[in-house]
């Protein structure tokens, strides 16, 4: 039995207790006790395994198991900030109400809302906890989640845009062609807001640059025609934040190994 089994194993046994006695002392417990925090690596693992167990008691007690998500997603950064063990509480419900999301219709709307106020928090950690949850509804609900994401891309939003590129930057997901495409086509609409935009200092611009510093290239993976072709087009950019994205993402291995011609060409326009 793996680690993310084992988990759940323990975890179970704390949500029959949460549904049959209330209180969610006990899981709020060990979630933070066994978080790996402070660390370099939150527990992934605990982590999917506590959203998976909240899909299948959810199925039971919709609005007790959607109120435990509420509560642990809106513990503040003054309450838990950065590498806190207390930060891996709202990481864990984050990316469990992608899990709700996932399967129920009546919740989705609300799920996609509170994912968006999330992708704005100043943790890291919780911000990938967002990517996680949205990558949950795309595998689920494919279609209607890439055209929600569209509304996303805003000017000046680059927080909740960076959500959007690090949810569809995900290779399982991106197995599935339309899935691929549609990612494409989120990055293209984001690289738009890019060269339209002359105040680029914020905070959020600078998270969204870095990663489409990986993402492209994941995209880029699965629909190489499409993307290749359309990076060629962003090699001839004169603008530096443009050509800094293009050529971190030719540095990486995923294209280098396995496109090393179309690499070369990248490599040759950026001079």
């Amino acid at each position: 039995m793996g680690k993310k089994e084992n988990h759940k194993k323990d975890l179970v046994s704390f949500f029959d207790d949460f549904l049959s006695r209330g209180g969610d002392k006990e899981i709020v417990k060990y979630l933070v006790s066994n978080s790996n925090l402070p660390g370099r690596r939150g527990n992934l693992e605990l982590g999917q395994a506590f959203a998976e167990v909240v899909e299948d008691y959810f199925r039971k007690d919709p609005e007790r198991l959607w109120n435990l998500c509420l509560k642990l997603i809106e513990i503040s950064s003054d309450e838990a900030p950065v590498n806190d063990p207390r930060e891996f509480l709202p990481f864990c419900g984050a990316w469990a109400i992608g899990y709700i999301g996932s399967v129920s219709l009546e919740f989705f709307q609300k799920v996609l809302a509170r994912l968006k106020e999330l992708s704005n928090d100043p943790r890291w950690r919780l911000r990938e906890g967002v990517a996680f949850g949205i990558q949950r509804l795309i595998l689920k609900e494919r279609k209607k989640t890439l055209k929600e994401l569209e509304k996303w891309i805003v000017e000046g939003d680059w927080f909740e845009m960076r959500a959007v590129a690090a949810g569809v930057a995900e290779p399982v997901l991106l197995e599935d062609k339309f899935v691929a495409l549609k990612g494409l086509g989120l990055h293209k609409e984001i690289f738009n807001q890019i060269i339209a935009c002359k105040d680029r200092k914020s905070e959020g611009f600078k998270k969204l640059k870095q990663t489409f510093g990986y993402s492209l290239s994941v995209i880029i993976c699965r629909v190489p025609k499409e993307g290749f072709e359309y990076v060629y087009q962003l090699a001839n950019s004169e603008d530096p934040d443009i050509l800094w994205i293009i050529k971190e993402n030719s540095k990486k291995n995923r294209l280098i190994k396995n496109f090393p011609e179309e690499v070369t060409v990248m490599k040759k326009l950026l001079k």
